[in-house]
Formats: structure tokens, C-alpha cells, sequence
């Protein structure tokens, strides 16, 4: 059995063991009591703590009461201020709890001063600045000084630049200085054109310096802004007059001034046909001249009427169809013959993109398109005999002047289908220069080349016997 706590201790003398007894009994009452009734003064906790758990509890539930409101916030200086209930702590505020009052506390960091006035400035009120420091007036006379110091030095970079350019370049009067030293005169395109006119107008002026001359010229007018400059003084007319001259060389090199003027300029042309340039290159190609002269005048011809349908009814009314017909029927002017087929082909198809085009944009009756349709130049073709002309032509040697006339044929084929039937001569060089185009065109195939000269003539060729059969 295990022993009682009342139990003495063996080997004690009976006196001490009753008294032992006695002692252990009287504890044993006491913790059972104290057990039993426990009052929460006597706990076993430091009162200081107790409190700080009471006052965050109360806080706690303080928070918990203003949670759905909204918050007065709290402006914190650099002294310790109580902070209320219901009150917010800017970001960045030292905050600490009393633990004598209880109370939590707020000040400002060192550090947050610039943005406590930066505060006070959205509040409208002054920073703490000391303006002792600087006035308005120092401000003022300090931005000055700025301003000026920026002027000069901005004045010295312009000067340091100025100085760079005129070590690189000399000026403009210096150099005209050096040149009349040297006997040169700087002149202007105008100043140019202008000398070499009364150069080839001055009666006093050899054969040989009015050719110079208009040669010279010729290389300014191809200029657009030069061309219309001739006119303003008078220079057109006179190469135009240049037409008239005895000399078959002036006639030559006037209309090769007279060509490159008229090229792409309206102004130009308009100017040329008022003056009556038209009518003079049409007696010169009518009459028995040199074929150099024959071939610049032409050339001229062709730009007078390329994209000028005024100047085209014009050519019409005036004969130029005959012209040119008794033009590529002299022997020895193929070269004319093809020059004056490629014109036709280029009148021909500049009609017909421009009635393209108005259907294109649905323009019922351009002033262009109008002038175009004045230009009867499909059934003056039919009559003069144009479509037999071009047919026997397509017997020239050379590749490239075939190509020209096949266009053009293909050009004049719903104007000239019957006469073309009609014409065996047409078929059997065609069909001649089948076989030979198809020899040629395998040539290329066998060379590696897909897309060759010799086959797009070919095409040419199959589509025109197609169109005839």
C-alpha cells in the first residue's frame, strides 16, 4: 500500500510525528480554500500590463466602431500630441503609447518637414521659407543676368560659326571680282538664253556661230522653267522665224531647240501654235530638204503633238496626214517611216486612254476629253491609205522597227480589219515572220529564258492572225 500524506515518517519520536501531522493538515486546508475562492486582484499579472491590454482592447473596439465612418485626420506638429478616437495618423508620423496615460501619441519625423509644408502650401498657406534671403527684385535682376549671359553666349556661337563659313566659302562679291579679273561673267540661265538669241538674230553673226548658238540653246530649253523663260522675252518667236532661213542647218538646229521647248510644256506648245510653228514644220517635211533637217524637224513635230489635241485637230485640218504619207513613201526614209509610224501608234492610244480614263472616274465631258473627241484622226487614217502604208512596212529588216509597226497595226485594228483581209501581201509576211519569231523563241526557251524579246513579238504576231482569220 502506498503511504497517506498524514502518514509521519517511520522512526520519528510520537511527539514530533503528532505536531508534523498537525502542520500538513493546516496546509492542506489553506490551498482549498484559496483554491475555491480566487479573486482576480491576487492574479499572478503585472497591473502595468494589465492596463496597456485593457486600453488596446478599448481601442481596438474604438477602430472597430469608426470603421464604416469617415476619419478626421489627424495634423501631427514636431511635439507629442494625444491622439483622439476616431482620428487618422498621416503616413510616416511617429506614433507611441503612454504607458502612464494609456493614451497613444503623434508627432512629426525630422525628415517629413518638407512635406509638412508642402501640406501647408495645398492648404494655402506659407511655406517656411526665409525671405530675407532673396526679393522679387533680386530674382528679377538675377534672370537678367541669365538672359544676357544666354545672348552672349549664344552671339559667340553664331560669331564662332560665321567665322567657320567664311574660311570654307568666299563670298559671292569676291568672286565676282576674280572672275572679271579673269575676264568670266557669272550669268544667269536668262542672261544666257537671252545672249545667245541676239546671237543668232544678229545679222552681223556668221553661219557657224548662229549653229553654236542654237545648239547652245538647246541645252537650256530642255529645262521647263527655261522653256517658258524664252517666251517672256521674245526668244521663242525668233527660233520659230529660225525656220524660215535658206540654210538647211539653221532649219535643222532650230527645230532641235524647237523640239526640246515644246516636250511635256503646255505653255509652250500653245505659244508655238499661235506663233506658227505648225504650219512651217509641215512645209519643210512637204518639201525636198536634207533628211538630217527632215529628222529634227519631225522630232519637233512629234512634240508639238503629243498631249496637245488642239495642236492635232490643227495637223488634221492642215494637211499633215498627206504630209506624212508622201514623207514615208520617198525612198531611203525608213528611218522616217518608223519614227512617223510610232507617232501614229502614240496619237492613236493617247485618245484612247484619255476616253479610259473619263470612264474611269465618271466625268461625262472633260474640257479634254471634249477636245479629243474633235480629233478625227482614226477615219482620216482609213482614208489616206494609212492601214496598206503600215501593213508593208512590217517588211523593214530590223526587230525593233517591226515591233513598232505591230503595235501599231494592233493599234488600227478595228479601223482596219477588211483592209488588212484584203491585203495578201499582209499574210504572207505575217506568216513568215511566224516561222521565224518561233525559231527564235525556242532559241530563248533553250537559253533559260522564260519571258524573252523574241516571244513577246510572237504573241504579237499570233494575236494579229487570230484577230484576221
Amino acid at each position: 500500500m502506498g503511504r497517506s500524506l498524514t502518514m509521519p515518517p517511520r522512526g520519528l519520536p510520537p511527539c514530533r510525528m503528532a505536531l508534523l501531522g498537525m502542520l500538513l493538515g493546516l496546509l492542506a486546508s489553506c490551498f482549498t480554500f484559496c483554491l475555491s475562492h480566487q479573486n482576480p486582484q491576487f492574479a499572478l499579472t503585472s497591473p502595468e500590463k494589465s492596463g496597456i491590454k485593457e486600453a488596446e482592447r478599448k481601442e481596438t473596439t474604438a477602430e472597430e466602431e469608426l470603421d464604416s465612418e469617415v476619419l478626421e485626420v489627424f495634423h501631427p506638429t514636431h511635439e507629442w500630441q494625444a491622439l483622439q478616437p476616431g482620428q487618422a495618423v498621416p503616413v510616416g508620423s511617429h506614433v507611441r503609447l503612454n504607458l502612464q496615460t494609456g493614451a497613444r501619441e503623434v508627432k512629426l519625423q525630422e525628415e517629413d518637414k518638407s512635406r509638412s509644408n508642402l501640406k501647408a502650401l495645398k492648404k494655402g498657406k506659407r511655406l517656411d521659407i526665409n525671405t530675407n534671403t532673396y526679393t522679387s527684385q533680386d530674382l528679377k535682376s538675377a534672370l537678367a543676368k541669365f538672359k544676357e549671359g544666354a545672348e552672349v553666349e549664344s552671339s559667340k556661337e553664331d560669331k564662332a560659326r560665321q567665322a567657320k563659313v567664311k574660311r570654307l566659302f568666299r563670298p559671292i562679291e569676291e568672286l565676282k571680282k576674280d572672275f572679271e579679273e579673269l575676264n568670266v561673267v557669272i550669268e544667269t540661265d536668262m542672261q544666257i538664253m537671252v545672249r545667245l538669241i541676239n546671237k543668232f538674230n544678229s545679222s552681223s553673226s556668221s553661219l557657224e556661230e548662229k549653229i553654236a548658238a542654237l545648239f547652245d540653246l538647246e541645252y537650256y530649253v530642255h529645262q521647263m522653267d527655261n522653256a517658258q523663260d524664252l517666251l517672256s522675252f521674245g526668244g521663242l518667236q525668233v527660233v520659230i522665224n529660225g525656220l524660215n532661213s535658206t540654210e538647211p542647218l539653221v532649219k535643222e538646229y532650230a527645230a532641235f531647240v524647237l523640239g526640246a521647248a515644246f516636250s511635256s510644256n503646255p505653255k509652250v506648245q500653245v505659244e508655238a501654235i499661235e506663233g506658227g510653228a505648225l504650219q512651217k514644220l509641215l512645209v519643210i517635211l512637204a518639201t525636198d530638204q536634207p533628211l538630217p533637217a527632215k529628222k529634227k524637224v519631225l522630232f519637233a513635230l512629234c512634240s508639238l503633238l503629243r498631249h496637245f489635241p488642239y495642236a492635232q485637230q490643227q495637223f488634221l485640218k492642215l494637211g499633215g496626214l498627206q504630209v506624212l504619207r508622201s514623207l514615208v513613201q520617198v525612198k531611203g526614209t525608213e528611218v522616217l517611216a518608223v519614227r512617223v509610224v510610232t507617232l501614229l501608234y502614240d496619237l492613236v492610244t493617247e485618245k484612247m486612254f484619255a476616253e479610259e480614263e473619263a470612264e474611269l472616274t465618271q466625268e461625262t465631258s472633260p474640257e479634254k476629253l471634249q477636245q479629243y473627241r474633235q480629233v478625227h484622226l482614226l477615219p482620216g487614217l482609213r482614208e489616206q491609205g494609212w492601214c496598206e502604208i503600215t501593213a508593208h512596212l512590217l517588211a523593214l529588216p530590223e526587230h525593233d522597227s517591226r515591233e513598232k509597226v505591230l503595235q501599231t497595226l494592233n493599234a488600227l485594228l478595228a479601223t482596219c480589219r477588211d483592209r488588212y483581209r484584203q491585203d495578201p501581201q499582209l499574210s504572207s509576211t505575217l506568216a513568215n515572220l511566224q516561222a521565224e519569231y518561233q525559231a527564235l523563241a525556242t532559241l530563248e526557251l533553250q537559253d533559260g529564258e522564260d519571258e524573252g524579246y523574241f516571244r513577246e513579238l510572237l504573241g504579237s504576231i499570233n494575236s494579229l492572225l487570230k484577230e484576221l482569220r
